[in-house]
């Protein structure tokens, strides 16, 4: 395929990307069950740190890669006058990369969709509140079926249904809504964008849902530890929220921006559980220097890889390139 300059840019960095993120992806998939060892070895909060991180890490490298060696060194290094072939190689790369990117997107803009559209209907359904001693709006929400998540991404709120405002005690709502903030604090639902965002290795292939899941699941823990702080009070309240949340059926289907308070029936009686125990969460300070150590290399080779910017790299880089477009 004969192509002009600004096509083969467009090949060339849809192939690099695809064939650097495939092989990220394929370490971090290996190493998925190291990180989930080490995350029941932390406290809820680190792990979900350290899960995302190993999520992120291959599209937030692959990316760097595209834009600071790929883009400078042909558009320095290349010839803009004649068109040039590509090879079917390249173009098959390219054709991947693509795919994988048009899938991530359409996942994330659906969600998204769908996260509006549950919203415009609840807001409809009710009326915003404002409660004492919570800073979020709160829309109330007429209806038997049981609904409270946190809805929104830039300016979340907080969707209640009447069903659950009259079922839970005043301290139980209390921490209920407590851990609904905490969710909003961490800004979880923006993350559950990114994890959207995030492409599939190859077409259609979640390799790595498993770390999804476990940071779904120490996502709401976290959410649990911030909303009791230590306190055994309110983690009885907020262990008896959840299980009168159980008891009022099955939850509404949610849209996948939207973080539930009792999102996952399997998780429930680990919560409970957790919740139950005595004494705040307490980690272990060799696994955290461990982690820190980890997130200092990925730092490191960051770093390295923005001084590699120098003429020698983009030459090289460049021959790369020609390699791979024939």
């Amino acid at each position: 395929m004969i192509a002009p300059y600004l096509v083969r840019l467009l090949c060339l960095s849809l192939a690099s990307f695809f064939l650097v993120y495939l092989a990220l992806s394929l370490l971090s998939l290996a190493g998925a069950p190291t990180a989930i060892r080490l995350a029941k070895r932390t406290t809820p909060l680190t792990a979900t740190r350290l899960l995302l991180g190993v999520r992120l890490f291959p599209l937030a490298f692959s990316l760097l890669v595209v834009f600071a060696l790929c883009l400078p060194s042909y558009l320095l290094l290349e010839p803009a006058a004649n068109a040039e072939r590509i090879g079917l190689g390249c173009l098959a790369a390219a054709l991947m990369g693509a795919a994988v990117w048009a899938i991530s997107m359409a996942r994330s803009l659906r969600a998204t969709a769908d996260s509006l559209g549950c919203l415009r209907r609840c807001r409809g359904l009710g009326a915003e509140m404002r409660f004492a001693g919570e800073p979020l709006p709160v829309c109330v929400i007429e209806g038997e079926t049981p609904v409270l998540a946190l809805a929104g991404v830039l300016r979340p709120r907080i969707v209640l249904s009447r069903a659950v405002l009259r079922s839970l005690s005043p301290a139980q709502l209390e921490t209920a809504l407590s851990h609904e903030r905490a969710h909003s604090i961490s800004r979880d639902n923006l993350k559950r964008l990114l994890l959207l965002l995030a492409p599939d290795p190859i077409p259609f292939f979640r390799g790595l849902a498993a770390l999804d899941r476990q940071w779904a699941k120490y996502t709401e823990w976290a959410a649990d530890d911030r909303a009791v702080a230590g306190d055994t009070r309110r983690s009885l309240s907020l262990a008896s929220a959840l299980v009168r949340m159980a008891r009022l059926g099955s939850p509404a289907r949610l849209a996948p921006l939207m973080a539930s308070l009792v999102a996952r029936d399997e998780d429930l009686s680990a919560r409970v559980d957790r919740l139950l125990r005595s004494g705040p969460p307490r980690e272990n300070p060799r696994l955290r220097l461990r982690l820190a150590l980890g997130v200092t290399l990925v730092a490191a080779g960051s770093l390295l890889l923005a001084a590699m910017l120098q003429p020698a790299t983009l030459y090289s880089v460049h021959r790369l390139l020609e390699r791979l477009v024939r």
